[in-house]
């Protein structure tokens, strides 16, 4: 079996969850035998179009239509454990105890829970770090950046440290939660990557609130607001310095508002589940 997780132009820490993750919950289980693929964390149900004598196993991954086109997962090459919530059961024709959430709780398994920890950071959208100035618009608001592109093994331990986590990228959110992080959702700036949040909130009842970020370059806002045409370099440049300091102050509000927790109860009974769903792939495995 082999996991199969999104590589893009750049790492990104929900996928790259993936091969640092599983290893560790399913020691020994993974061969690198592409007969058999593992879906397990990110929007990827869909992502190709694999032959039908390849063995497709959907053990938390999510669907997302804007993403790509919808595969038949009731034919026979195809298992599905669970997926990462009620609004991919539903586009997949699935029924609603199979959306379970997502994967990324099992962190807890592995990291210990935060401490009280010290100062905001801001994880945005892997996206937004190529296209915006979030770096000049930290500093500007005396906020930490976790870059999302960094290995996870830095990336965790940023995540625990933070008092209260401002999240672009969601599973910033969905680990920081794991781990008893406080964190503040912040819808993407692409609108294409906003529905997913929900799917995944609904697993443990969360109530998203729509806030925005505002963009730090001239390319952000072209692309995520205005759907403008290009501008000339000279005027482009002229206006990013406004940008960035117009970005910076939005997060400093955006880090004065209520974070966001689930409920312990809800938590815990959320990560019991997901290590059943283990327990069930490591039986059926055995049986071959």
């Amino acid at each position: 079996m082999k996991i199969d997780y999104y590589r893009g132009r750049a790492p990104n820490f929900g996928d790259e969850l993936n091969p640092w993750l599983w290893p560790r919950i399913l020691p020994g289980f993974f061969d690198e035998d592409p007969a058999t693929i593992f879906l397990g964390i990110g929007s990827i149900i869909g992502e190709k179009s694999y032959p039908a004598h390849v063995r497709k196993i959907v053990f938390g991954a999510g669907f997302v239509p804007e993403y790509h086109a919808r595969p038949d997962v009731t034919a026979p090459d195809w298992k599905v454990y669970f997926v990462r919530g009620p609004r991919s059961a539903a586009a997949l024709g699935l029924p609603a105890a199979a959306a379970l959430g997502d994967p990324g709780i099992l962190t807890a398994q592995l990291v210990p829970p935060a401490g009280t920890g010290t100062g905001i950071a801001f994880m945005p959208h892997w996206e937004s770090m190529e296209r915006g100035r979030w770096p000049e618009a930290c500093a500007k608001a005396g906020i930490a950046l976790i870059d999302p592109r960094r290995p996870v093994a830095e990336i965790l331990p940023a995540i625990q440290q933070a008092k209260t986590l401002l999240c672009e990228a969601m599973h910033g959110a969905i680990v920081a939660d794991a781990l008893r992080v406080p964190w503040i959702p912040l819808m993407p700036l692409n609108p294409v990557h906003r529905n997913k949040w929900f799917d995944w909130a609904d697993t443990l009842s969360l109530n998203l609130a729509r806030r925005r970020l505002w963009p730090s370059s001239w390319q952000e806002a072209r692309l995520s607001v205005l759907r403008a045409p290009l501008m000339g370099s000279r005027h482009a440049a002229a206006l990013e310095e406004r940008l960035v300091a117009l970005a910076g102050h939005r997060l400093q509000r955006l880090a004065k508002t209520a974070p966001m927790l689930s409920d312990d109860k809800a938590h815990a009974g959320l990560l019991s589940r997901m290590l059943e769903q283990v327990d069930r792939l490591r039986r059926d495995d055995a049986r071959g």
